[in-house]
């Protein structure tokens, strides 16, 4: 079933294997969203070898980065220690996990001065962390940003093709039954939501409850992951953010509501670690639709997305199927689901340039949930929470 999850950055990661300004290439991404998987497909597909490394299980291969950063010496090193042969061109040299090996990060810049037809990708989580404590080679790499699996990577993991022409159609009036065998696919994806290992339980056994377990086997595992923050943020804190994040999805960010238990100080800490870990995205507000949206950015008002719905309804409580079966999506939770489902698929299709619209004046709350770029177009969306109510801010 795994050969099912086909992902769609394999298209950018073709683009980069094409390309004439091809650098070394890091891969960004929170954890368990299937980076190492996707690299090692796409090597196996269109490379005659992949040659990996993990630096994590592998740290004796450390010592071959802390003698030298020399690029000829490391591959063969490294060609001698896996007994196999890197061949320009046609071997995918693959860096698994390199934030456990810092020195490795500053050595893709020598393999792009020195040895550029060496194909080089690499991966990892927390990789912020390490690039905040290394002399980075600006200029010398790349990078692609990875997220969990959206609406049309879960309908391809489905087979389902009719929903699949769609959805990647243009807009048009559907007939009432084809439009609610859509809602109907649309409501499983917001309970299996987008992460890779939740998905493929779900294909091979039909079971939500199976989904719901990786879900909650997945927040442990973040969970666990926060002690190795502890340089950066308390860890009980930490959790407090993550949970109190969840509940918040649509509504502005103040700090003292994400925990009752630390200052202000310290929640901003562990929000801004997890903001680098990639479990959470911050959603900036600005007062002025005129893009570039960048140069509008308030430091004061923004909301914040979880990584992934499916781990957003775990962690809310929402994991259970007779309320999604609702007929009212957008109406569950204070249409919070809704806005984090439309959240987290334009932070993908946008590469996360994604913001709202608030009014800077104080004391109004007058919101348009989300703004984006087309084109070098703002184009206004509101998440529109149940039948009653307008849209006065858009």
């Amino acid at each position: 079933m795994e050969n099912a999850l086909k992902r769609l950055i394999e298209n950018k990661l073709l683009d980069w294997k094409n390309s004439t300004r091809r650098k070394p290439l890091i891969l960004r991404g929170a954890r368990q969203i299937g980076k190492t998987w996707s690299i090692k497909e796409f090597g196996d597909r269109y490379y005659k070898n992949t040659v990996t490394v993990d630096f994590e299980k592998e740290r004796d291969l450390h010592s071959f980065f802390e003698k030298s950063l020399d690029p000829l010496m490391i591959t063969q090193s490294i060609e001698i220690i896996k007994r196999t042969t890197i061949e320009p061109g046609r071997t995918l040299l693959f860096f698994d996990e390199i934030q456990s090996c810092p020195r490795a990060i500053t050595a893709l810049r020598y393999f792009y001065e020195e040895m550029k037809e060496i194909h080089v990708i690499a991966a990892g989580s927390l990789l912020e962390f390490a690039l905040s404590e290394i002399s980075f080679p600006v200029g010398r790499v790349q990078f692609l940003n990875m997220y969990p699996m959206t609406f049309t990577e879960y309908l391809m993991a489905t087979e389902n093709e009719t929903a699949l022409e769609i959805v990647e159609s243009e807009p048009k009036e559907l007939p009432e039954q084809i439009h609610d065998a859509l809602l109907n696919e649309l409501r499983t994806y917001f309970l299996v939501g987008g992460m890779p290992e939740s998905i493929k339980v779900f294909l091979e056994s039909s079971s939500m409850t199976n989904s719901f377990d990786v879900h909650k086997e997945l927040i442990s595992t973040f969970q666990d992951d926060f002690s190795k923050y502890a340089p950066y943020a308390d860890k009980h804190c930490l959790n407090d953010v993550f949970k109190n994040v969840a509940r918040t999805i649509g509504s502005q960010i103040k700090y003292t509501h994400l925990s009752d238990s630390f200052s202000s100080p310290t929640i901003k800490k562990a929000f801004e670690t997890l903001l680098n870990a990639k479990i959470i995205r911050k959603i900036p507000s600005v007062s002025n639709i005129d893009p570039p949206f960048q140069l509008n950015i308030s430091l004061k008002k923004f909301k914040a997305l979880l990584l992934d719905i499916g781990l957003w309804q775990q962690l809310t409580g929402m994991s259970n199927y007779l309320e999604l079966v609702q007929a009212d999506l957008s109406n569950i939770y204070r249409g919070a689901l809704a806005e984090q489902f439309v959240g987290q698929e334009l932070v993908c299709a946008n590469d996360g340039e994604v913001c709202y619209w608030a009014r800077d004046k104080r004391g109004s709350n007058a919101e348009v949930d989300y703004l984006v770029t087309v084109d070098g177009e703002p184009y206004p969306i509101e998440i529109k929470s149940g039948k009653a109510g307008s849209l006065k801010s858009i």
